[in-house]
């Protein structure tokens, strides 16, 4: 059977679930979009529920697994993007808790202290899984880790991830029982170049807002760094500060 209005019931609830995070929290279930994230979110285990697809578009191997097809004219209407790829899978959402994570010796781990805007997140999901980093830690969240945006600007990175959520009270916890070395990121004239710190083994480096950086709470707390600049400005992005924190972890242990 082909779906072909918005007013068909099993479209209705897609459209609340891809609009509403607490629908989506609600049925314990994150949506994704697209081929590409799709297949990433299958190969790291994550269990569908149901796809929709529109067979004019969607060029991939079918899912085993319930599948919905759509019109292209709907399937226009539903996606966030559009036309692209054919393909909207609905998959049970799994809780990830951080005292389950048992690090490596040499693990690097970046926390990010409520982080608003989900393109960001993506972003830096992406770096994180391009860079190697071990795992990816969110204090007092203000995005939901699997809002489409995200998903989508991290393409799908999130899923082969360690990403966890906690108080700030709890990953110091975390950081003090696995004696981590931890890096601050505070706006400051007594901030040491990163370049000089050593990132070959354990690392923690934490980042702050986009609008007012680390909160009092970090102060104090490990040692503080800064990327060495020469232009007018005095900050970057919080997704390409992160991005390039990343790579200098991984040139460091590539050079041991």
């Amino acid at each position: 059977m082909l779906i072909e209005s918005l007013q068909n019931e099993k479209i209705k609830k897609l459209t609340r679930l891809l609009t509403k995070n607490q629908d989506r929290r609600k049925a314990g279930v994150f949506i994704v979009e697209g081929q590409q994230e799709n297949e990433r979110a299958l190969h790291f285990g994550n269990q569908p529920e149901e796809f929709f697809i529109c067979e004019s578009i969607f060029k991939g191997k079918l899912p085993d697994s319930k599948i919905h097809y759509v019109s292209e004219k709907l399937y226009e209407k539903i996606a966030y993007r559009g036309t692209t790829e054919g393909i909207i899978g609905i998959y049970k959402l799994e809780q990830r808790n951080l005292d389950e994570f048992k690090p490596k010796q040499d693990s690097a781990v970046i926390i990010l202290e409520s982080v608003e805007k989900p393109g960001n997140l993506g972003a830096i999901l992406r770096s994180c899984e391009a860079f190697g980093i071990n795992a990816l830690i969110v204090t007092d969240p203000r995005t939901d880790f699997y809002n489409p945006n995200v998903i989508r600007s991290s393409v799908g990175c999130l899923f082969g991830m360690n990403i966890f959520q906690a108080s700030n009270e709890e990953t110091l916890e975390f950081l003090k029982t696995y004696e981590y070395p931890i890096f601050t990121t505070f706006m400051s004239e007594d901030a040491k170049n990163i370049q000089t710190k050593n990132l070959k083994e354990k690392s923690a480096i934490l980042f702050g807002t986009e609008h007012s950086g680390l909160s009092d709470f970090w102060k104090d707390i490990g040692e503080n760094v800064l990327i060495p600049m020469s232009g007018s400005i005095d900050s970057l992005n919080l997704s390409n500060a992160a991005a390039i924190t990343c790579y200098e972890i991984l040139r460091q242990k590539l050079e041991k």
